[in-house]
């Protein structure tokens, strides 16, 4: 039996809002919760964030992983149980995204999938190699870590300092648990009759210069099988389309039509205050 010694929980990037409707990040393989650092000052012109950061020692699997962040969603709410919330999933994250929507669907009233892990148990490169990470010592672990760099990421389109927190999210990750991760999505499944029961408006984003697998194809999937869905392709984006300076998640809502009547309600207001100020 393993040992959990720390518990999933949801960081607050910027102040708190309790008025405005709640936007939930599910984070990418590295857990930390950390890399929606370009998209929080857009974000949160208009919702109250959250980032899940899921502790590095976290080896839950997709069930008991679900209801926690479903606890943690419900205990945001229990003030105010009736906003909005936003759910939006990055790669990994993705994943659980779906799982998390399929169980409480009731909560979510927008979702967003960038590039969904959702295919993984379709890369035979990955299947064939992730069971070595567990044997790599620790030195060459983290070295390999810096060579994975720019299959998940297209680093001409990061800051410096963007760069830097995705190394140093990849490294914060032991190999025993990214290990554990990989086997999750190489075991994750949700076939077309639960995708049918997300009735929600649900926006797909895929990355058409994704290295790391075939976002683009996997895309065009999800959006055929759930009812309500969309999708934006981001021409010359990698995987880790959110850190990049160019992608403006915010906008990107906005211009697509995504933002429910309160939410775009609230930017407006905040932009009309911001010209007023200056």
């Amino acid at each position: 039996m393993v040992r959990i010694t720390s518990h999933p929980c949801l960081l607050t990037p910027g102040e708190l809002k309790p008025e405005s409707p709640l936007f939930v990040f599910l984070p990418g393989m590295d857990g930390t919760g950390q890399l929606l650092r370009s998209q929080t000052q857009g974000l949160t012109q208009a919702f109250d964030v959250r980032c899940l950061a899921i502790p590095p020692d976290d080896l839950n699997h997709w069930d008991d992983l679900t209801d926690e962040v479903i606890h943690l969603i419900e205990a945001e709410l229990t003030e105010r149980p009736s906003r909005s919330v936003y759910l939006c999933g990055e790669s990994f994250g993705g994943c659980l995204a779906l799982k998390v929507a399929l169980r409480a669907s009731h909560l979510f009233d927008r979702i967003i999938l960038s590039n969904p892990a959702t295919s993984f148990s379709q890369q035979p490169w990955f299947l064939w190699g992730s069971p070595l990470i567990s044997w790599l010592p620790g030195n060459f672990y983290s070295l390999s870590a810096l060579g994975f760099l720019p299959f998940l990421a297209s680093l001409d389109k990061l800051a410096p300092s963007d760069r830097r927190a995705l190394l140093d999210a990849m490294r914060s990750v032991p190999a025993k648990t990214a290990n554990w991760r990989l086997s999750m999505l190489k075991e994750f499944n949700v076939d077309e009759g639960q995708l049918e029961r997300l009735t929600q408006p649900i926006l797909v984003i895929a990355s058409a210069a994704d290295r790391l697998w075939s976002s683009l194809p996997e895309a065009k999937y999800l959006v055929e099988c759930l009812p309500n869905a969309k999708m934006l392709v981001l021409p010359h984006s990698g995987h880790a389309c959110l850190l990049e300076a160019a992608v403006n998640l915010f906008e990107i809502l906005n211009d697509h039509d995504f933002l429910d009547s309160s939410v775009f309600a609230r930017a407006t207001a905040t932009s009309s205050t911001e010209i007023i100020g200056v």
